[in-house]
């Protein structure tokens, strides 16, 4: 097939696609029908118009085909392939909205497809400026929690649902009292009628505002502030901002992009992303989107931290996704301002320590964020801290788990109660 030329200004998108017909004729299918064409020749689509608003196809490369489609479909055998489409810009903007409605929406419509998934996106210079993007990332956020040289530490409060706004803060008192560096609400906590924002709020800010006059160190803790309604979400964090709080967490696939916008282009605090939902998006190989494409959109909006799971995860996802995504967020989208801390979580505790920092050329640049594995410790959550601590600083040193656990109890401790859930368990 014939392909058109790239230009310097158009929005590229990198789809696999699958098809009982010919994948040659639904990429094209792809250009026209997202852009000038439709089901029938029109007769104002004209070669100048074409020239200016229409997209292309700029690269097309075969695939193996497969004899079971994505979707239920009739046939023997499906035809795959990568192609890439180039938008014009001065058809779709730098809008975002309109990118995902014309370039990424869209396209799932077009009944040929058996399977289609959106695997590359790049967005030319012209976006660039347009979005606010990070207020904090990986160089605030170490700025303000104080941590250098080594990953930020944080913990999650559990049980993730039930408790009061006081035994919230029973257990805020002893985490910050060990030495811990971040706290989070669990994504599910947002206000309940048991432990209103307000409530947990004023509970246990002055735990953090106390620690911090003792110890100079101010522990960050993201209060969980996600609200369909834009403007409640902004009383929200300006309630956390009067009381002394540096985060939030978002729920970013639940209040939607331009809820996310709002807030940020109002927003003092630290904004923690957790991607709830996104898993609908991407867990079928053959549909919906790769996190390459997606956590650029979230990035240029101004996601500060992104949660992206970790190492032998509790949930579906693969390790090599994860270091995938891990990668995907180190590389600058414009410049080195526009990434995000990767957030390693998801059933982590210090085992996965030494695989973590080697799958990630080494790098600690990130927040290892443990949940059930800092506040189930068998010595307490505090306790807990210090295990995972330790367990990093074996990795760094390229000290094995159970020989540094020999002289940290903690650790010791740790490796007793979860070393059946090891980096063996990865995938």
């Amino acid at each position: 097939m014939d392909l058109a030329q790239r230009r310097p200004s158009d929005i590229l998108v990198t789809y696999r696609i699958e098809t009982a017909g010919s994948a040659e004729a639904l990429a094209v299918k792809i250009g026209s029908d997202q852009s000038t064409g439709t089901f029938v020749d029109l007769p104002g689509e004209t070669p100048q118009l074409k020239a200016r608003a229409a997209a292309r196809v700029v690269a097309f490369e075969k695939l193996d085909s497969v004899e079971v489609p994505s979707l239920p479909a009739a046939g023997e055998v499906f035809n795959r392939a990568e192609t890439t489409i180039a938008y014009p810009l001065e058809a779709v903007g730098t809008d975002l909205a309109a990118v995902t409605t014309v370039a990424l929406g869209g396209v799932w419509s077009i009944k040929e497809f058996t399977g289609l998934r959106v695997i590359g996106l790049q967005l030319p210079p012209e976006f660039e400026g347009v979005y606010p993007g990070p207020q904090f990332g990986i160089e605030g956020s170490r700025r303000l929690t104080g941590v250098y040289n080594r990953p930020i530490i944080g913990t999650i409060i559990k049980p993730a649902l039930g408790l009061t706004p006081d035994e919230t803060a029973q257990v805020v008192a002893e985490l910050v009292a060990s030495g811990v560096d971040f706290i989070k609400d669990d994504e599910k906590l947002m206000s309940p009628p048991y432990s209103s924002l307000e409530a947990r709020v004023k509970a246990i800010m002055p735990i953090i505002r106390d620690q911090e006059q003792r110890t100079g160190k101010k522990v960050m803790y993201a209060f969980g502030i996600s609200d369909v309604d834009p403007d409640e979400m902004v009383r929200k964090h300006d309630l956390v901002v009067r009381e002394g709080g540096n985060a939030a967490v978002i729920n970013i696939n639940s209040i939607g992009m331009g809820a996310f916008l709002f807030l940020r282009r109002r927003s003092s605090l630290v904004l923690h992303a957790h991607r709830n939902g996104w898993d609908l998006l991407t867990r079928h190989p053959g549909l919906g989107f790769d996190f390459s494409v997606y956590q650029q959109l979230w990035r240029l909006l101004g996601v500060d931290q992104f949660q992206i799971n970790g190492i032998a995860a509790k949930y579906w996802e693969p390790d090599a996704s994860f270091v995938q995504s891990f990668h995907d967020l180190q590389k600058p989208i414009f410049s080195d301002a526009d990434r995000p801390l990767p957030v390693v979580c998801s059933g982590q505790w210090g085992g996965q320590a030494p695989e973590t920092y080697r799958r990630t050329e080494q790098t600690l640049d990130h927040l290892y964020l443990c949940g059930g594995g800092v506040v189930s410790h068998p010595g307490g959550p505090s306790a807990g801290v210090r295990a995972v601590r330790a367990a990093w600083d074996a990795a760094v040193a390229g000290i094995d788990l159970h020989e540094y656990a020999k002289s940290h109890p903690e650790l010791a401790q740790s490796l007793a109660k979860f070393g059946s859930k090891t980096v063996s368990e990865g995938r």
